[in-house]
């Protein structure tokens, strides 16, 4: 791994990557910052263009490493610009994008433009643009855009060069967006303090829920702690070795065409005295080339003399091919019906009935009954 310091939006930004990590997958896969988007990834079609130190750049053949020092801007830097709000309301008026894929790539590139060139006829503007590809518009609305944008404008190259300030706030990232709550019995809400601290690292993602369990606080913990009983009863996951607190175990996951089965180790830790534990640990897919970095924490706490609550949070981080299923608030709610599951298969360990008569939960599967959820209950 290679450690870089960088300036991404005008915060400041440390991490550690492997050497060969692109700066695209850096930005979208590591901080979040979903709006630089990947077509080609060979540097041809423009979607992922950003701003590095004050000069467009493809960040799809740029290696994260390279940037060490650098100064970056991507699409959600420019929230405040003067001139990117010009262009995106000349590109609402001239009808300037359809399916969007292009659009922040062609915006970063038209702010360029605007303020190294300042007026510019059609054939060199046609030009400028030509590295950025739209298979939508046929460019008639991105280029009249464009120009009523940049008409009468003056070159200010020290504008497009000035990097932007304030976006973030030292190396804190943005939060994952919320969603909103699902029937049944997970519910969002607030997780005690519990020891030791395991916290996320840069560009991980937190869910906080609480799990209620038909059972007594001091049966549920009792399970909890033994984790060759309770580990069966989250869908895919397996220990393959358990030496005191070092685990080794395999979760495999199918989200539609992409099937991965994570190999890793982890770190447990329990308190019985507050019925508190932690997992910290990470693994990866050889074959899909994913990886995932995360832990658990979790704490019993007692709902009356015959039902308990699993407070816990869970942070994670994802990378490779299953990182663009973890960036909208779809993923809270998958996440929900994984622990109201898991509750379901808990209960029935600990009360000795069959467990519940279902498919092994891929993805695919949790994701198609979110949707239905969502569905029905607009109607």
């Amino acid at each position: 791994m290679t450690q870089v310091s960088m300036t991404v939006n005008g915060g400041a930004v440390v991490a550690d990557v492997e050497p060969r990590t692109l700066l695209a997958d850096f930005l979208r896969g590591d901080l979040q910052l979903t709006g630089t988007h990947l077509g080609c990834e060979q540097g041809v079609c423009g979607a992922c263009t950003v701003v590095l130190d004050g000069r467009i750049q493809r960040s799809c053949i740029t290696f994260a490493a390279d940037c060490n020092g650098a100064s970056v801007t991507t699409i959600e830097g420019f929230d405040d610009d003067p001139t990117m709000q010009e262009l995106r309301e000349a590109f609402s008026e001239h009808h300037a994008l359809q399916c969007g894929f292009c659009t922040p790539g062609m915006l970063t590139t038209a702010r360029d433009i605007v303020l190294r060139l300042g007026d510019i006829d059609e054939r060199a503007l046609r030009e400028e643009l030509s590295g950025n590809l739209c298979r939508c518009t046929g460019y008639v609305g991105i280029v009249a855009a464009v120009k009523k944008v940049a008409a009468g404008k003056k070159p200010d190259v020290a504008a497009a060069v000035a990097p932007v300030v304030g976006r973030f706030e030292g190396s804190r990232l943005p939060p994952a967006p919320s969603s909103p709550q699902t029937n049944g019995p997970v519910t969002r809400t607030s997780v005690p303090a519990m020891a030791p601290s395991v916290g996320g690292s840069a560009g991980s993602t937190s869910i906080e829920e609480r799990v209620r369990v038909a059972a007594p606080a001091e049966k549920v913990w009792s399970l909890l702690s033994d984790l060759q009983r309770v580990v069966p009863c989250v869908p895919g996951a397996e220990i393959t070795s358990l030496d005191g607190e070092d685990l080794v175990g395999k979760v495999r996951i199918s989200l539609g065409p992409i099937k991965v089965a994570f190999n890793g180790q982890a770190k447990v830790g329990m308190d019985p005295a507050k019925r508190e534990g932690w997992l910290t640990g990470r693994g990866r897919d050889a074959g899909q080339g994913s990886s995932a970095e995360g832990s658990a924490r979790w704490t019993v706490i007692a709902d009356g003399a015959s039902a308990s609550l699993i407070a816990v949070v869970l942070t994670w981080k994802l990378s490779g091919p299953l990182a663009q299923f973890n960036r909208a608030g779809l993923v809270h709610d998958v996440v929900r019906r994984l622990a109201a599951t898991f509750a379901e298969n808990l209960e029935a360990a600990i009360t000795g009935a069959a467990p519940p008569r279902r498919k092994a939960l891929g993805g695919l599967g949790l994701v198609w009954s979110v949707i239905k959820a969502r569905l029905f209950s607009r109607r």
